[in-house]
């Protein structure tokens, strides 16, 4: 794949992901704190449609060739520690790294300060990183999938996941309706 194609590819792909989180409202600081609380669903519900749609574009880019794994190595402390203090950050921000840039487009003057948080954080990181290595390096798994791990084709457990990932989108919408989440408010009153 050529650059520009891969530059025309996320481009693309960021408008249809803007485009998702703006009808969804999911980057509004109300409904991230929602979900977060476990007021709200309907991140959840987007967020999982994504990764659904994700396994299954992917798995027909490998197919075709068109693109190739590289899966990361896992590392569980790392992985842990920073999940934590991210998913911290992102109830006590009401935003998180995915969401900051539509919310400062809406004009939510907050976002500003998320942002050079977030820089700040990840500058701050960098600078420690030598000496943190050792520690969130101690429980290093190595690069490991699924497909590996089952001995089974990519394409078989990306089909198998959206099937998965459909029937919890099935009785997530069961349990709390779109319509009903989307009706309230951000301090959860119905809306007129």
């Amino acid at each position: 794949m050529s650059v520009f194609s891969a530059i025309l590819i996320g481009i693309l792909m960021g408008t249809v992901f803007g485009f998702a989180l703006e009808k969804s409202r999911v980057f509004e600081p109300g409904m991230i704190v929602g979900q977060m609380q476990l007021r709200n669903f309907i991140m959840l519900k987007v967020f999982l449609t994504a990764v659904a749609v994700g396994a299954l574009v992917l798995a027909v880019m490998t197919s075709m060739g068109w693109a190739s794994l590289h899966p990361k190595g896992a590392l569980y402390v790392a992985d842990v520690i920073g999940g934590l203090i991210l998913g911290a950050g992102i109830a006590l921000a009401g935003a998180c790294p995915g969401t900051v840039l539509a919310q400062i487009g809406a004009g939510y003057r907050d976002a500003l300060f998320v942002l050079a948080g977030g820089i700040a954080g990840a500058t701050f990181y960098g600078y420690l990183d030598p000496v943190l290595a050792p520690l969130l390096k101690t429980w290093d798994a190595g690069k490991i999938t699924f497909a590996d791990s089952f001995g089974l084709p990519y394409w078989f457990l990306a089909v198998l996941l959206a099937v998965l990932i459909g029937v919890v989108l099935f009785i997530l919408e069961k349990v709390s309706p779109w319509r009903v989440e989307m009706g309230a408010d951000v301090d959860g009153d119905l809306a007129p």
